[in-house]
């Protein structure tokens, strides 16, 4: 049955006007997103398919592309809806009364996690602070293989630097829930520790999630030997305490 053919109290734009957008489903919310159905299916079906696809993180992950792949979709439908999700993800962090603060590890862990923790492919995001370690931005950089994704520097501190971040927090998933950093894992880290140097834009810290826990560069030490590597003419800085780097940021202003 289609929205038309439904009582027009129970359509979802209707009782958006009547009760609110509070009031409605997440399913009924992404129906009026797509707005009409297909020959076989409503948009309110169309809505619980793609709220049911990865547990709801498809729409978060993909992109229009592949959400227009999606059987009864289309270019159309996907574009309004990619245009929602990145809308609300810019005014999220926009105004600096809502915007999370960053103390630690965890609470950058926390914030990805459930985004891209329990992903069957590599995923990469870049944290991006101000100077009060407060987030500003979190950007998607990539999505890979099984066992890898690219972190190229101009991708990760293309977005950072049109922001004027203070610095940026790298973080991937390893989809094998074996949290040791790899070899690459630490080589990606020393180049982009090296660029941010050159850019002005610090990497605070390499953080690897996966299933519900991570495994930090910072807290584990590793983050000082890489910073020592990617300033050969400054070796003999003296270097951040490893554990209250992040804190010492806060109370600065922007």
């Amino acid at each position: 049955m289609g929205l038309k053919d439904m009582p027009p109290h129970q359509r979802p734009r209707e009782r958006l006007l009547a009760f609110g957008a509070a009031r409605l489903t997440d399913q009924e919310l992404l129906a009026i997103l797509i707005g009409s159905g297909s020959r076989e299916e409503s948009a309110l079906a169309l809505a619980q398919r793609l709220l049911q696809a990865e547990g709801g993180q498809f729409i978060l992950e993909a992109d229009a592309l592949e959400i227009s792949g999606i059987k009864g979709i289309g270019a159309a439908k996907a574009c309004r809806i990619k245009a929602c999700v990145e809308l609300m993800r810019r005014l999220f962090y926009t105004s600096p009364a809502t915007r999370p603060v960053i103390s630690g590890p965890k609470d950058a862990a926390d914030l990805v996690q459930g985004e891209i923790g329990y992903l069957d492919r590599e995923g990469v995001r870049v944290i991006n602070l101000n100077t009060a370690n407060q987030v500003i931005a979190i950007d998607s950089v990539s999505l890979g293989g099984l066992n890898a994704a690219p972190a190229h520097p101009r991708e990760v501190f293309k977005q950072p630097i049109r922001r004027s971040a203070a610095g940026i927090i790298l973080l991937h998933n390893h989809p094998s829930g074996d949290l040791r950093p790899s070899r690459r894992d630490v080589e990606e880290t020393r180049r982009l520790a090296a660029a941010g140097e050159l850019l002005g834009i610090q990497l605070y810290d390499h953080i690897i999630l996966g299933y519900g826990k991570f495994h930090s560069m910072l807290e584990s030490g590793r983050m000082a030997d890489i910073r020592r590597q990617s300033r050969p003419y400054d070796a003999m800085a003296a270097e951040p305490d490893a554990k209250g780097e992040l804190a010492a940021q806060k109370g600065q202003g922007r």
